[in-house]
């Protein structure tokens, strides 16, 4: 390992090399050269979950190839987007680095505050919440993010969107992290996962599918999309 936030000096190879051995697959293995990303996306999703159960267990070895198969996930996404035309790997990663510096002036401060660039200057951020609260100035006044599109994400899980509508619909009862402030966690993930339990048992009493039921809930009380009633 190098010096504490550097990179190992083999980690630009070993991207290397399997940005060839994903265009590899691309040109020579009938399976990839079928794909798009409406094909692959799901897959993508797929390993998405797959790592978060690893997480959830805390097997570090599972983490480590979830890991690996969401990289490929991106990998060869950004390869169908350069076949495309519309950006490769590396300016996708720019244009991540350049926004999560954008979205962290505490961190990297604007090196000349008279440069035009608008929104906040970073000083006074002390805490997770405080960094949140930043984060939505940032992209409102300076990435231009206000229009429901940037938070209406229908196609998550229903209780992902549930939660995201509720957030929207009061921006202030938003925690950076509130399990952190929960001292009674594992006794009211018990309660509100017997509480879920029932209301699954419920639906599936009633021929009546949870996910959907929920969903259809949460896009009922979504705030309308810009210029809809």
């Amino acid at each position: 390992m190098t010096g504490k936030g550097e990179p190992d000096r083999d980690l630009a190879e070993a991207l290397a090399r399997l940005d060839e051995v994903t265009r590899t697959l691309r040109s020579e293995c009938p399976w990839d050269r079928e794909q798009d990303a409406r094909s692959i996306v799901p897959h993508t999703v797929e390993e998405a979950f797959e790592l978060a159960e690893a997480v959830a267990e805390g097997d570090d070895p599972a983490i480590r190839d979830e890991l690996g198969d969401v990289l490929f996930q991106v990998v060869f996404l950004s390869l169908l987007m350069e076949e495309r035309g519309e950006g490769d790997l590396a300016s996708i990663t720019d244009q991540l680095t350049a926004k999560l510096i954008r979205r962290h002036p505490h961190v990297y401060p604007p090196e000349d505050e008279g440069s035009g660039e608008s929104g906040p200057s970073g000083s006074g951020i002390e805490t997770a919440e405080d960094v949140r609260k930043q984060w939505d100035v940032i992209k409102r006044d300076v990435e231009g993010r206000s229009s429901s599109r940037d938070w209406r994400k229908p196609g998550l899980p229903a209780l992902i969107y549930a939660t995201k509508v509720q957030w929207k619909l009061d921006p202030s009862d938003r925690p950076a992290n509130s399990q952190a402030g929960n001292p009674d966690l594992a006794a009211d993930e018990v309660e509100i996962g017997e509480a879920i339990w029932e209301i699954v048992e419920r639906a599936r009493g009633l021929g009546v599918d949870p996910e959907l039921a929920l969903r259809r809930l949460a896009e009922s009380r979504a705030p309308r999309p810009d210029g809809q009633e």
